[in-house]
């Protein structure tokens, strides 16, 4: 069995190389695929743009997406992600440092399966994002592919 594929969609590179570190340790494998903006998030889901020539069969097994991102934001991504039936069941986790209750409840009401607050301490930061990813790839039963 392939190890799963992550996305993980942050423009800040210090936060970037903070959760590149946290998902490459620990003994759960997995591909880490960084998209710096949301259109990029949107050609990768999507195999469309420079990600055209992506094997579409291979689906990320989690996606943390950051709400501030240039080009198209956090909310439109996710909007598009549930809206089309390729993307609507993959888990996603906002991945934010927005402390405001409408990023929140928007990121709920578009369907996001989590929403965590980064942390700026980054023994933390590190922990949260091991536990993320022990939790959506080992420990949550997804739901089949053909569904």
């Amino acid at each position: 069995m392939r190890d799963k594929i992550i996305l993980l969609v942050e423009d800040n590179p210090d936060d970037e190389a903070l959760a590149l570190r946290a998902l490459r340790r620990g003994e759960i494998g997995g591909e880490v695929v960084v998209a710096h903006d949301g259109v990029e998030a949107l050609d990768y889901l999507f195999a469309t743009g420079k990600h055209a020539d992506r094997e579409t069969g291979l689906k990320p097994g989690l996606v943390l997406l950051d709400l501030k991102l240039p080009k198209l934001d956090g909310l439109e991504v996710l909007r598009r992600m549930r809206s089309d039936e390729r993307t609507k069941l993959l888990p996603v986790v906002i991945l934010s440092s927005s402390r405001e209750q409408r990023d929140l409840v928007k990121s709920y009401s578009l369907g996001a399966n989590s929403y965590v607050r980064k942390d700026v301490d980054f023994v933390r930061f590190s922990q949260t994002i091991e536990q993320l990813k022990r939790y959506w790839l080992k420990l949550n039963e997804p739901p089949p592919e053909d569904a």
